[in-house]
């Protein structure tokens, strides 16, 4: 039992050490994040933004 809280607080510190690593990656030169906006087509289908410009992907059938 005495070893319980040691245990716990290596694990905690453990899990947070690897958390942070994994978000804090800093983004390739060519990679970009574009909002999760949305555009309705004619159609009624949805299309989200794409590509190094984040422009909104073209409506199916155009």
């Amino acid at each position: 039992m005495k070893y319980l809280f040691p245990a716990a607080l290596l694990f905690a510190l453990a899990a947070l050490t690897g958390c942070y690593h994994e978000v804090a990656k800093p983004l390739a030169d060519d990679q970009v994040m574009c909002t999760m906006e949305a555009k309705l087509c004619p159609d009624g289908s949805a299309v989200g933004r794409v590509g190094p410009h984040c422009e909104f992907a073209p409506c199916p059938g155009k």
